[in-house]
Protein backbone atom coordinates (compact mmCIF):
# COMPACT_ATOMS: atom_id res chain seq x y z
CA UNK A 1 0.00 0.00 0.00
CA UNK A 2 1.35 3.43 -0.99
CA UNK A 3 0.13 6.82 0.26
CA UNK A 4 0.45 10.10 -1.62
CA UNK A 5 -0.27 13.53 -0.15
CA UNK A 6 -1.41 16.44 -2.35
CA UNK A 7 -2.32 19.94 -1.13
CA UNK A 8 -4.88 22.21 -2.76
CA UNK A 9 -7.85 24.51 -2.24
CA UNK A 10 -10.39 21.95 -3.45
CA UNK A 11 -10.58 18.35 -4.63
CA UNK A 12 -10.61 19.20 -8.32
CA UNK A 13 -7.39 21.18 -7.96
CA UNK A 14 -5.77 18.39 -5.94
CA UNK A 15 -6.73 15.77 -8.51
CA UNK A 16 -5.00 17.75 -11.24
CA UNK A 17 -1.85 18.37 -9.17
CA UNK A 18 -1.69 14.65 -8.37
CA UNK A 19 -0.46 14.08 -11.94
CA UNK A 20 2.88 15.56 -10.88
CA UNK A 21 3.39 12.79 -8.30
CA UNK A 22 1.59 9.75 -9.68
CA UNK A 23 2.43 8.06 -12.98
CA UNK A 24 -1.07 6.69 -13.39
CA UNK A 25 -4.49 8.25 -13.83
CA UNK A 26 -6.46 8.44 -10.58
CA UNK A 27 -9.41 6.08 -10.96
CA UNK A 28 -12.07 7.09 -8.42
CA UNK A 29 -14.31 4.14 -9.25
CA UNK A 30 -12.03 2.02 -7.04
CA UNK A 31 -12.67 4.21 -4.01
CA UNK A 32 -14.41 2.34 -1.19
CA UNK A 33 -13.68 4.69 1.74
CA UNK A 34 -13.68 8.46 2.24
CA UNK A 35 -12.00 9.71 5.45
CA UNK A 36 -12.68 13.27 6.63
CA UNK A 37 -10.73 14.51 9.64
CA UNK A 38 -12.47 16.13 12.60
CA UNK A 39 -10.98 19.60 12.10
CA UNK A 40 -12.10 19.85 8.47
CA UNK A 41 -15.57 18.54 9.34
CA UNK A 42 -15.96 21.25 12.00
CA UNK A 43 -14.49 24.21 10.10
CA UNK A 44 -15.36 23.61 6.45
CA UNK A 45 -18.09 21.00 6.68
CA UNK A 46 -19.10 18.29 4.22
CA UNK A 47 -21.11 20.19 1.62
CA UNK A 48 -18.18 21.22 -0.59
CA UNK A 49 -16.58 17.77 -0.38
CA UNK A 50 -19.80 15.95 -1.20
CA UNK A 51 -20.59 18.33 -4.06
CA UNK A 52 -17.50 17.38 -6.06
CA UNK A 53 -17.89 13.67 -5.26
CA UNK A 54 -21.53 13.72 -6.37
CA UNK A 55 -20.67 15.47 -9.63
CA UNK A 56 -17.80 13.15 -10.57
CA UNK A 57 -19.08 10.50 -13.00
CA UNK A 58 -16.28 8.11 -11.98
CA UNK A 59 -16.82 8.27 -8.23
CA UNK A 60 -19.04 5.63 -6.61
CA UNK A 61 -21.45 7.27 -4.18
CA UNK A 62 -21.81 3.89 -2.45
CA UNK A 63 -18.35 4.39 -0.91
CA UNK A 64 -18.31 4.45 2.91
CA UNK A 65 -17.61 7.78 4.63
CA UNK A 66 -16.19 8.13 8.16
CA UNK A 67 -14.77 10.86 10.40
CA UNK A 68 -11.20 10.57 11.71
CA UNK A 69 -11.60 11.61 15.34
CA UNK A 70 -8.70 13.26 17.11
CA UNK A 71 -6.23 12.80 14.24
CA UNK A 72 -5.64 13.95 10.70
CA UNK A 73 -7.09 11.74 7.99
CA UNK A 74 -3.58 11.05 6.66
CA UNK A 75 -2.58 9.60 10.06
CA UNK A 76 -5.56 7.29 9.91
CA UNK A 77 -5.01 5.93 6.40
CA UNK A 78 -1.31 5.32 7.08
CA UNK A 79 -2.06 3.05 10.04
CA UNK A 80 -1.36 -0.62 9.33
CA UNK A 81 -3.80 -2.99 11.00
CA UNK A 82 -3.55 -6.76 11.69
CA UNK A 83 -5.78 -9.21 9.78
CA UNK A 84 -6.90 -6.52 7.30
CA UNK A 85 -3.66 -4.85 6.23
CA UNK A 86 -5.45 -2.06 4.32
CA UNK A 87 -7.29 0.40 6.64
CA UNK A 88 -10.24 0.79 4.24
CA UNK A 89 -10.94 -2.96 4.39
CA UNK A 90 -10.57 -2.89 8.18
CA UNK A 91 -13.10 -0.03 8.48
CA UNK A 92 -15.72 -1.52 6.18
CA UNK A 93 -15.57 -4.96 7.79
CA UNK A 94 -15.58 -3.50 11.30
CA UNK A 95 -18.62 -1.36 10.52
CA UNK A 96 -20.46 -4.30 9.01
CA UNK A 97 -19.75 -6.48 12.03
CA UNK A 98 -20.37 -3.93 14.82
CA UNK A 99 -23.59 -2.72 13.16
CA UNK A 100 -24.94 -6.27 13.26
CA UNK A 101 -23.74 -7.20 16.75
CA UNK A 102 -23.65 -4.04 18.90
CA UNK A 103 -25.86 -1.33 17.40
CA UNK A 104 -23.76 1.70 18.44
CA UNK A 105 -22.30 2.40 14.99
CA UNK A 106 -23.66 2.78 11.48
CA UNK A 107 -22.15 2.11 8.08
CA UNK A 108 -22.88 5.28 6.12
CA UNK A 109 -22.23 5.85 2.42
CA UNK A 110 -21.62 9.15 0.64
CA UNK A 111 -25.04 8.74 -0.97
CA UNK A 112 -26.69 8.30 2.47
CA UNK A 113 -25.22 11.62 3.68
CA UNK A 114 -26.29 13.46 0.54
CA UNK A 115 -29.84 12.12 0.89
CA UNK A 116 -29.95 13.17 4.55
CA UNK A 117 -28.71 16.68 3.77
CA UNK A 118 -31.53 17.08 1.26
CA UNK A 119 -34.20 15.51 3.50
CA UNK A 120 -36.53 17.37 5.85
CA UNK A 121 -34.42 16.72 8.97
CA UNK A 122 -31.00 17.44 7.40
CA UNK A 123 -28.91 16.19 10.30
CA UNK A 124 -26.67 13.30 9.16
CA UNK A 125 -24.78 11.06 11.56
CA UNK A 126 -21.49 9.44 10.52
CA UNK A 127 -19.45 6.88 12.43
CA UNK A 128 -16.10 8.16 13.66
CA UNK A 129 -12.89 6.15 14.00
CA UNK A 130 -9.87 6.80 16.18
CA UNK A 131 -6.29 5.55 16.09
CA UNK A 132 -5.44 4.34 19.59
CA UNK A 133 -2.00 3.51 20.90
CA UNK A 134 1.49 4.51 19.78
CA UNK A 135 1.11 6.73 16.70
CA UNK A 136 4.84 6.54 15.95
CA UNK A 137 4.51 2.80 15.31
CA UNK A 138 1.12 2.93 13.57
CA UNK A 139 2.58 2.98 10.04
CA UNK A 140 5.37 0.48 10.72
CA UNK A 141 5.26 -3.13 9.50
CA UNK A 142 5.99 -4.35 13.01
CA UNK A 143 2.51 -3.13 13.99
CA UNK A 144 0.90 -5.92 11.95
CA UNK A 145 3.48 -8.54 12.89
CA UNK A 146 2.96 -8.25 16.63
CA UNK A 147 0.40 -10.29 18.60
CA UNK A 148 -0.29 -7.10 20.58
CA UNK A 149 -0.28 -4.22 18.05
CA UNK A 150 1.12 -0.91 19.33
CA UNK A 151 -1.61 1.00 17.49
CA UNK A 152 -5.15 -0.03 16.57
CA UNK A 153 -8.06 1.46 14.65
CA UNK A 154 -11.41 1.45 16.48
CA UNK A 155 -14.92 2.73 15.85
CA UNK A 156 -15.50 5.56 18.30
CA UNK A 157 -18.98 7.09 18.38
CA UNK A 158 -21.20 8.94 15.93
CA UNK A 159 -20.48 12.41 14.55
CA UNK A 160 -23.55 14.68 14.37
CA UNK A 161 -23.82 17.28 11.61
CA UNK A 162 -25.94 20.42 11.44
CA UNK A 163 -25.98 22.61 8.35
CA UNK A 164 -23.24 20.41 6.94
CA UNK A 165 -20.78 20.91 9.83
CA UNK A 166 -19.76 18.67 12.73
CA UNK A 167 -21.41 19.96 15.92
CA UNK A 168 -21.52 17.07 18.39
CA UNK A 169 -20.64 13.47 19.23
CA UNK A 170 -22.89 10.60 20.33
CA UNK A 171 -21.34 7.68 22.18
CA UNK A 172 -22.25 4.39 23.85
CA UNK A 173 -25.88 3.87 24.81
CA UNK A 174 -26.81 7.38 23.63
CA UNK A 175 -25.64 6.49 20.12
CA UNK A 176 -27.39 3.13 20.32
CA UNK A 177 -30.62 4.81 21.41
CA UNK A 178 -30.55 7.06 18.34
CA UNK A 179 -29.99 4.12 16.01
CA UNK A 180 -32.68 2.13 17.83
CA UNK A 181 -35.18 4.92 17.21
CA UNK A 182 -34.19 4.87 13.55
CA UNK A 183 -34.76 1.07 13.44
CA UNK A 184 -31.09 0.46 12.60
CA UNK A 185 -30.29 -1.98 15.43
CA UNK A 186 -30.11 -5.67 14.53
CA UNK A 187 -28.65 -7.29 17.65
CA UNK A 188 -27.43 -5.89 20.96
CA UNK A 189 -27.69 -6.49 24.70
CA UNK A 190 -29.25 -4.92 27.80
CA UNK A 191 -27.90 -5.46 31.33
CA UNK A 192 -30.52 -5.58 34.06
CA UNK A 193 -30.61 -5.02 37.79
CA UNK A 194 -32.03 -7.83 39.93
CA UNK A 195 -32.71 -7.57 43.66
CA UNK A 196 -30.79 -4.28 43.89
CA UNK A 197 -27.74 -5.92 42.33
CA UNK A 198 -26.67 -4.08 39.21
CA UNK A 199 -25.70 -5.86 35.98
CA UNK A 200 -27.02 -9.18 37.29
CA UNK A 201 -28.84 -10.39 34.18
CA UNK A 202 -27.86 -9.87 30.54
CA UNK A 203 -30.73 -9.78 28.05
CA UNK A 204 -29.27 -10.67 24.65
CA UNK A 205 -31.35 -8.94 21.96
CA UNK A 206 -31.64 -11.18 18.90
CA UNK A 207 -34.16 -9.14 16.90
CA UNK A 208 -36.18 -5.97 17.22
CA UNK A 209 -38.61 -3.80 15.26
CA UNK A 210 -39.11 -0.08 15.91
CA UNK A 211 -42.22 1.64 14.57
CA UNK A 212 -42.30 5.45 14.62
CA UNK A 213 -45.45 7.33 13.63
CA UNK A 214 -46.77 10.88 13.83
CA UNK A 215 -50.07 12.01 15.36
CA UNK A 216 -51.78 15.23 16.39
CA UNK A 217 -51.98 16.03 20.10
CA UNK A 218 -53.76 19.24 21.11
CA UNK A 219 -53.46 20.39 17.48
CA UNK A 220 -49.69 19.96 17.61
CA UNK A 221 -47.64 17.16 16.02
CA UNK A 222 -46.41 14.42 18.34
CA UNK A 223 -44.43 11.23 17.84
CA UNK A 224 -45.39 7.72 18.92
CA UNK A 225 -42.64 5.06 19.22
CA UNK A 226 -43.41 1.35 19.59
CA UNK A 227 -40.58 -1.17 19.99
CA UNK A 228 -40.96 -4.95 19.92
CA UNK A 229 -37.84 -6.89 20.81
CA UNK A 230 -37.01 -10.54 21.37
CA UNK A 231 -34.02 -11.84 23.25
CA UNK A 232 -32.35 -14.68 25.08
CA UNK A 233 -30.88 -14.82 28.55
CA UNK A 234 -27.22 -14.24 27.79
CA UNK A 235 -25.89 -14.75 31.32
CA UNK A 236 -26.72 -14.30 35.00
CA UNK A 237 -24.42 -13.51 37.92
CA UNK A 238 -26.97 -14.29 40.64
CA UNK A 239 -29.05 -17.39 41.47
CA UNK A 240 -32.48 -17.07 39.83
CA UNK A 241 -35.02 -19.67 38.69
CA UNK A 242 -35.34 -19.21 34.93
CA UNK A 243 -37.89 -22.04 34.78
CA UNK A 244 -40.32 -19.83 36.72
CA UNK A 245 -42.72 -17.94 34.36
CA UNK A 246 -43.02 -15.10 36.90
CA UNK A 247 -39.24 -14.62 36.85
CA UNK A 248 -39.20 -14.49 33.04
CA UNK A 249 -42.11 -12.06 33.05
CA UNK A 250 -40.20 -9.80 35.45
CA UNK A 251 -37.11 -9.94 33.21
CA UNK A 252 -39.22 -8.95 30.20
CA UNK A 253 -40.70 -5.95 32.03
CA UNK A 254 -37.29 -4.92 33.31
CA UNK A 255 -35.74 -5.12 29.82
CA UNK A 256 -38.57 -3.00 28.41
CA UNK A 257 -38.15 -0.37 31.12
CA UNK A 258 -34.37 -0.20 30.64
CA UNK A 259 -34.69 0.30 26.90
CA UNK A 260 -37.39 2.94 27.37
CA UNK A 261 -35.07 4.91 29.68
CA UNK A 262 -32.26 4.63 27.14
CA UNK A 263 -34.46 5.90 24.30
CA UNK A 264 -35.77 8.78 26.42
CA UNK A 265 -32.20 9.81 27.22
CA UNK A 266 -31.18 9.76 23.54
CA UNK A 267 -34.21 11.89 22.65
CA UNK A 268 -33.34 14.32 25.45
CA UNK A 269 -29.75 14.70 24.18
CA UNK A 270 -30.94 15.29 20.60
CA UNK A 271 -33.40 17.94 21.80
CA UNK A 272 -30.75 19.70 23.89
CA UNK A 273 -28.44 19.86 20.86
CA UNK A 274 -31.34 20.92 18.60
CA UNK A 275 -30.37 18.30 16.03
CA UNK A 276 -33.08 16.00 14.68
CA UNK A 277 -30.80 13.00 14.12
CA UNK A 278 -33.87 10.87 14.90
CA UNK A 279 -35.48 12.01 11.62
CA UNK A 280 -38.80 12.79 13.31
CA UNK A 281 -39.21 15.74 10.94
CA UNK A 282 -39.36 13.37 7.96
CA UNK A 283 -42.14 11.38 9.64
CA UNK A 284 -44.20 14.49 10.38
CA UNK A 285 -43.66 15.73 6.81
CA UNK A 286 -45.02 12.46 5.38
CA UNK A 287 -48.04 12.43 7.71
CA UNK A 288 -48.93 16.14 7.77
CA UNK A 289 -47.25 17.90 4.81
CA UNK A 290 -49.41 21.01 5.14
CA UNK A 291 -48.57 21.47 8.82
CA UNK A 292 -44.91 20.72 8.14
CA UNK A 293 -44.77 23.55 5.62
CA UNK A 294 -45.45 26.01 8.45
CA UNK A 295 -42.85 24.49 10.76
CA UNK A 296 -39.92 23.39 8.61
CA UNK A 297 -37.93 26.64 8.71
CA UNK A 298 -37.88 26.65 12.53
CA UNK A 299 -38.13 22.91 13.12
CA UNK A 300 -34.71 22.23 14.68
CA UNK A 301 -34.47 25.29 16.90
CA UNK A 302 -38.09 25.83 17.95
CA UNK A 303 -40.43 22.90 17.41
CA UNK A 304 -38.21 19.81 17.74
CA UNK A 305 -36.93 20.63 21.29
CA UNK A 306 -40.56 20.79 22.53
CA UNK A 307 -41.82 17.74 20.62
CA UNK A 308 -43.98 15.32 22.63
CA UNK A 309 -42.75 11.71 22.23
CA UNK A 310 -44.59 8.64 23.60
CA UNK A 311 -42.61 5.39 23.91
CA UNK A 312 -43.89 1.83 24.38
CA UNK A 313 -41.57 -1.18 24.59
CA UNK A 314 -42.64 -4.83 24.49
CA UNK A 315 -39.88 -7.30 25.35
CA UNK A 316 -40.01 -11.09 25.10
CA UNK A 317 -37.66 -13.80 26.38
CA UNK A 318 -37.37 -16.56 23.79
CA UNK A 319 -34.67 -18.84 25.24
CA UNK A 320 -32.69 -19.23 28.43
CA UNK A 321 -29.76 -21.10 26.91
CA UNK A 322 -28.70 -24.71 27.46
CA UNK A 323 -29.74 -24.63 31.12
CA UNK A 324 -32.66 -23.05 32.95
CA UNK A 325 -30.95 -22.49 36.27
CA UNK A 326 -27.45 -21.09 36.85
CA UNK A 327 -24.63 -23.04 38.48
CA UNK A 328 -24.74 -20.77 41.53
CA UNK A 329 -28.41 -21.49 42.31
CA UNK A 330 -27.48 -23.48 45.41
CA UNK A 331 -25.74 -20.47 46.92
CA UNK A 332 -28.87 -18.35 47.33
CA UNK A 333 -32.55 -17.95 46.75
CA UNK A 334 -33.57 -16.28 43.50
CA UNK A 335 -37.35 -16.26 43.27
CA UNK A 336 -37.78 -12.65 44.38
Amino acid sequence: MTNYSIAGNNLTEMSRHASAKISRQIYYSHTNLVVVDEELAKDEGLIQILDVLDRDTDFRSSATIIISRGHKAKTFIKTLTPVDKVPSNKVNKTLQFTEQQLGEHLKTSVQDVIKCLTSQSRHPIITSFRVKGDLKKADKMENVQSTAPAATVEADGLAVFKEGKLVNWLEGETARGVLWLRNKVNRSYITLEWGQQKQSVTYDVIRQKTNVSAKLKHNRPAISVHVEMEGDIGETTIPIHLDDPQVLNKIEKSAGQELKKELQHSISVAKQNKTDVLQFGDIIYRSYPGLWGKMKHQWSNRYFPDLDVDITVDAYVRRTGLRNNPNNLDHGEGRS
